[in-house]
């Protein structure tokens, strides 16, 4: 029995794709599964795929139910990852209780990188990554993704880390595991939410082209690791710094006081930014997410135009 026979299920329209050389985009569920309130986020990740397919790549959604990855949901099983109690969050660390236990989860993006690695699939498009939090002299609470970014051989386009990190401490950290970070058409780091940081990028990009020619020179060279590209939110959805750090900061107080950390501190944060901005925060996640998925599935192109 083989590895996708024992673990792994995989759409035919998607198999097909990969075994053609057809550009394919992996999608995070944790964004359905702990992002959002239904049905908000079915609706959120039927149209990113939706922008996928309208950008000439297939979406291949990722998660894990019952013991099995899946890559690629069909509309029962996003609703299942949407509408289900008792979903869990995968990260690196906890996939193999998840699979050996038959459990179901939806996968951070440590955990879509190694599913999308194991398929073949190079292109990934999520909304923020994890990184260093604020406050790790004292807690060492440092994301999974940036080690994942290290060694998996992934390119993930992002709106930058989460606004609620310590993202200079985050740029370091890749920094020291070689992990180039990408400014698509800027040299500042967008943060989340809104897109100046003061912090700059290791390198400006100015097309879908320059990035697939990186990703395919890194592999060539067997410099194992992801590429991290960082695309800015649209001007339009972009929220006002000063703004937006006030509710991160108070947010990150509450959490504090509260003593929440661990897992449950990203989705806390995420849900009390939600309720201190009105629900402006939602729908500039929404933005990033949409932009994000139209960029990864251009870039996914062209790495497949290289290949041929």
């Amino acid at each position: 029995m083989n590895l996708f026979e024992k673990y792994i299920d995989v759409l035919p329209e998607i198999k097909d794709a990969l075994d053609n050389n057809k550009p394919v985009v992996s999608l995070e569920s944790t964004i359905i599964s702990h992002g959002m309130p239904y049905p908000k986020n079915v609706e959120t990740a039927t149209e990113v795929e939706n922008i996928v397919r309208k950008n000439g790549a297939i979406p291949a959604t990722i998660a894990i139910i019952d013991g099995r990855i899946k890559i690629g949901l069909d509309k029962k099983q996003l609703e299942f990852m949407g509408n289900s109690e008792n979903i869990l969050k995968a990260s690196r660390r906890d996939i193999p209780y998840i699979i050996a236990n038959k459990l179901s989860a939806a996968t951070t993006v440590s955990a879509t990188m190694i599913c999308s690695n194991l398929s073949g699939i190079r292109t990934f498009a999520t909304g923020g990554i994890g990184g260093v939090h604020r406050n790790a002299s004292e807690t060492f609470d440092i994301s999974a993704d940036l080690q994942e970014l290290s060694s998996t051989n992934v390119c993930v386009i992002c709106a930058g880390a989460k606004a609620i990190l310590d993202l200079k401490l985050t740029l370091e950290y890749l920094e020291t595991l070689g992990v180039p970070v990408l400014g698509y058409k800027t040299e500042e780091l967008p943060a989340f939410y809104s897109r100046e940081s003061g912090l700059k990028v290791n390198y400006k990009v100015e097309s879908p082209e320059e990035i697939a020619c990186i990703m395919k020179s890194k592999w060539d060279l067997n410099i194992n690791g992801g590429v991290l590209v960082t695309n800015p939110i649209p001007k339009k959805m972009s929220m006002n710094t000063n703004f937006i750090n006030k509710a991160i900061d108070a947010s990150i107080e509450e959490a504090d006081s509260l003593g929440i950390e661990g897992k449950e501190l990203t989705p806390f944060l995420l849900a009390k930014i939600k309720d201190l901005t009105g629900g402006s925060s939602l729908e500039s996640n929404i933005a990033l997410v949409y932009n994000n998925a139209e960029l990864t599935a251009k870039i996914a192109l062209e790495y497949s135009n290289l290949l041929k």
